[in-house]
């Protein structure tokens, strides 16, 4: 027979103690005190502690993505610096369009000539500036070519196609050196100089469309004044190129 007693030890035996031992010199209250600290944490942050840690991941990764961007040879960012660089000058903006326009009042053939001539020859200057040969006068030939071409559409001049190729042609080396010098150590220059050509060709493509307007004798006249309008912003850049103010 079991007295009360042996039966009351068993169940003892078999119940968890609800206050464990100390062992190894860690306490029991420590977990509750870790999830304790998670709650007020996500409490604080509105994060739970798994979102915390891709937060904190994410952050990690971020400079390797960004220095991914700036690299040896990075061609996104080549493509991008080089595309931004004609664009982000007027005296570039005006002499692109200006031999858009230009084009247009010729007709063919030297409506796609000029156009197509300008950025081939203007390549051929970014590797010279790339490659660090120096061009005297850089800036002051970008500024004459905005006078010149500007005056050619204000006076609807129309020499041998030949020779406003070569007009086009001699200052498209300007405005490539200026490019190439400019190249970002950290961009493909491959990239970079499709960069740069791309965006010249789209300016022409906008001085075209424009030009077309010459089919009408008002629109005609508009070009004309226009034509002059860049002519003047090329003297203010070559004012300012041999000033430096």
């Amino acid at each position: 027979m079991v007295h009360d007693s042996d039966k009351e030890e068993k169940e003892k035996e078999g119940t968890p103690d609800p206050y464990p031992k100390q062992q190894s010199g860690k306490t029991s209250i420590q977990p509750l005190i870790a999830t304790l600290e998670d709650q007020a944490v996500t409490c604080r942050t509105g994060l739970q502690p798994w979102s915390r840690s891709l937060a904190i991941e994410l952050c990690c990764l971020l400079p390797l993505t960004a220095s991914a961007h700036v690299g040896q040879g990075d061609l996104s960012g080549g493509f991008i610096a080089g595309f931004e660089h004609p664009i982000m000058g007027w005296d570039h903006i005006i002499a692109m369009v200006a031999v858009g326009i230009w084009g247009a009042q010729f007709g063919k053939p030297a409506i796609w000539l000029l156009p197509v001539t300008f950025p081939i020859v203007m390549a051929f200057g970014g590797a010279l500036g790339a490659f660090g040969i120096p061009l005297p006068g850089v800036e002051i030939g970008i500024a004459l070519s905005a006078l010149i071409l500007g005056a050619m559409v204000a006076a609807e001049a129309t020499p041998p196609v030949w020779l406003a190729a070569v007009i086009v042609g001699i200052f498209a080396i300007f405005h490539g050196h200026a490019h190439g010098a400019e190249l970002p150590a950290s961009a493909n220059a491959l990239t970079y100089s499709i960069g740069f050509v791309t965006a010249t060709g789209g300016l022409h493509l906008i001085g075209i469309l424009i030009g077309n307007i010459h089919r009408w004798k008002m629109g005609a006249y508009a070009l004309r004044a226009g034509g002059t309008l860049i002519a003047a912003g090329g003297t203010y850049f070559l004012t300012h190129a041999f000033t430096g103010t």
